[in-house]
């Protein structure tokens, strides 16, 4: 049985909860490498982060029963204004998420988020896959990814601050060979 977990758009309403998530020791170590970081997502101020919000580059709020409890990101990396990923093909979606409170975590909700969000990407018939970039130094994040399906790619350097992440790829067709039963 999957928790009762919804994702919604992110708002401005949701800015406490990202700043207060921002503070959080798991969410910071899961975004940067610096062991001197004092804020995850760099200098991000969610305010304008969430004007940049368009068909392409979109922020949601998974929510446990109406409670807030961590956020997502879904961007095409082919399209999106920031360039984040570089030249990249198109046809992918790639997502980032994060729990907020630490309390929150080990109840199976970061992959029921994922499962929403992997169904999500997939309704479109030109995602023919989703990538994702973990720092390379976040093992954690690598086995809770590959026990979904992804499968590492290679080590890139990504973002402005040339973060070393370890690519890690869901194809279509390997997300549905669990549902065609082979």
């Amino acid at each position: 049985m999957y928790p009762m977990i919804t994702l919604r758009p992110a708002t401005l309403n949701d800015v406490p909860h990202l700043d207060l998530w921002d503070l959080e020791p798991h969410v910071i170590s899961a975004t940067s490498d610096d062991p001197d970081a004092e804020k995850a997502f760099g200098d991000t101020y969610w305010p304008d982060e969430l004007a940049l919000v368009r068909e392409d580059y979109q922020y949601f709020i998974a929510e446990l029963d109406g409670r807030p409890i961590g956020g997502m990101q879904i961007i095409d990396p082919h399209t999106e204004r920031t360039r984040y990923w570089g030249d990249i093909e198109p046809g992918l979606r790639a997502i980032d998420i994060w729990i907020g409170s630490a309390a929150d975590h080990g109840h199976g909700y970061g992959a029921e988020m994922m499962r929403l969000a992997i169904e999500a990407c997939f309704l479109g018939p030109e995602v023919t896959a989703i990538i994702i970039d973990p720092l390379a130094s976040n093992t954690r994040a690598h086995t809770f990814y590959q026990r979904l399906g992804f499968r590492p790619e290679g080590i890139r350097e990504l973002g402005e601050d040339n973060d070393i992440c370890l690519v890690h790829r869901l194809t279509r067709d390997a997300w549905l060979k669990p549902l065609s039963g082979e």
